[in-house]
């Protein structure tokens, strides 16, 4: 185990507002894993939070971002495009401590990530609970996004996640499957699994892929 760095809280201007990371530092670092959040919630969503806490004891740092329209309070997410120049005028601050980036997120955030990936030079992508259609609509895929992000990528999705469910995805892109869990990964009490154990496949799925990432073990 690494011993974890207290966390500490930055705000970076951007383009289009200030935005914020939230620091969870891991001393001896191999990457920085930095998660963006939905449309829909901030950082404090399960997910985040679960991957926060597990991972920089085990040498990963964690930097939870705000995108500017929520350190602002509104309630609605503006349009991609303005998503992913925030994002990407806040990269400089992630790769600050001059370790390999993983771009991540979940939902609206992993969109972001798999956009960005390529042009910033990210290590890789996490897509947590990726949106690969709004729910009820299959047709209006985003298939695109995550197969065009350019570099490693993997997809923790819920087995009833209504935005794409598992077996949705393409061959190739095959998700990291949280059994019973919705888009929030939340598991009905009538699972076989308890929450916790929904959580623990998610963190130990993703602290698997990180230790087999090449480009991070050089």
């Amino acid at each position: 185990m690494v011993n974890v760095i207290s966390d500490t809280v930055e705000t970076v201007p951007t383009p289009v507002g200030d935005a914020r990371i939230t620091w969870h530092r891991a001393r001896g670092a191999r990457a920085v894993v930095a998660l963006g959040h939905g449309a829909g919630g901030g950082i404090e969503a399960r997910d985040l939070a679960a991957l926060a806490a597990a991972l920089p004891p085990h040498g990963w740092t964690v930097a939870l971002v705000e995108q500017p329209w929520r350190v602002a309070g509104k309630k609605l997410a503006p349009a991609p495009k303005t998503l992913d120049a925030a994002w990407t005028a806040l990269w400089p601050a992630l790769a600050a401590p001059g370790l390999p980036v993983v771009a991540g997120g979940r939902s609206a955030g992993a969109r972001v990530a798999c956009r960005t990936a390529d042009a910033l030079g990210a290590a890789a992508v996490l897509a947590l609970s990726f949106p690969l259609h709004p729910p009820g609509k299959p047709e209006r895929s985003r298939v695109d996004e995550l197969t065009g992000a350019g570099v490693p990528a993997l997809v923790v999705q819920g087995g009833r996640d209504p935005f794409g469910r598992p077996e949705e995805f393409p061959p190739g892109h095959e998700p990291v499957e949280v059994p019973y869990a919705d888009h929030g990964f939340a598991v009905p009490k009538s699972a076989d699994l308890g929450q916790e154990e929904a959580v623990t496949i998610l963190t130990d799925a993703v602290l698997g892929w990180l230790g087999d990432l090449p480009r991070l073990r050089e």
